[in-house]
């Protein structure tokens, strides 16, 4: 049996914290420190090989500045960072391997796979309408979901589409659709751990693309492999697209 990998865990008392928790030894790996707000992760560093972080959006980046100072590997898994947040994360971690994923369901990367040979396929974009919806429990903080931001920009790239072009819901007298607009809507209530659809639809036909997540168990036993998966690799940027081998 090769050795469980040590992990320090940001933001443990968290849903995503405790299904990790939950799974890890089945995983062949250990929850080593787990950590919180209030807690101080730079005092536990050297005991671990590599650091998972389901915090919050504001606790990102100084973890992420405390990893690249020990060079420590980093698996992101917290959504709702400012474009602020972002471009200063994607700064601070040169110099340490990193996954950075908006879920890391198997389930859920293999539909972005989908989306994006679909978008490629439906180039008739003035025939084929894009709508998102995605569904989350009504404790979810922000919106749209890590997810469907990601699918968002798959489905911009193949369209060639700016941010202006996305529709957050409608109300009012709102006009025709215009052609390169894509929908999107956030649904909250409930414990809906996930679910999220990407509809094409055209006159006369409609394709949809869904995922539903019945478990956090997929997204905890996921992150635990890309941490895996992260240990043994080079400085860089990574996604789960580079932990299952679809690049």
């Amino acid at each position: 049996m090769s050795q469980s990998l040590r992990i320090l865990l940001n933001g443990a008392k968290g849903r995503m914290g405790q299904a990790i928790l939950s799974v890890a030894s089945s995983e062949q790996a250990s929850v080593a420190v787990a950590v919180d707000q209030g807690d101080n992760p730079a005092a536990h560093l050297d005991q671990v090989d590599v650091v998972i972080d389901f915090s919050f959006h504001s606790a990102t980046l100084p973890l992420a500045q405390l990893c690249a100072k020990h060079g420590k590997p980093l698996v992101i898994g917290t959504t709702g960072h400012t474009p602020e947040e972002k471009a200063a994360i994607t700064a601070a971690i040169k110099g340490i391997p990193v996954v950075w994923a908006g879920n890391y369901s198997v389930g859920v990367t293999l539909l972005n796979a989908l989306v994006r040979q679909a978008a490629r396929a439906l180039v008739d974009a003035g025939r084929w309408d894009i709508e998102l919806t995605e569904m989350h429990h009504r404790h979810k903080k922000d919106a749209p979901s890590g997810t469907a931001e990601t699918l968002l920009k798959i489905l911009r790239e193949e369209r060639q589409l700016a941010e202006k072009d996305l529709k957050h819901g409608r109300s009012g007298l709102t006009g025709e659709r215009p052609v390169s607009e894509i929908g999107v809507h956030a649904l909250r209530g409930g414990d809906v751990v996930g679910e999220h659809t990407v509809i094409f639809s055209a006159e006369g036909e409609r394709l949809e693309l869904k995922h539903t997540a019945t478990n956090r168990e997929i997204f905890a036993r996921g992150a635990v492999r890309a941490a895996r998966w992260l240990k043994s690799r080079a400085p860089g940027l990574y996604s789960m697209d580079d932990v299952l081998g679809l690049k």
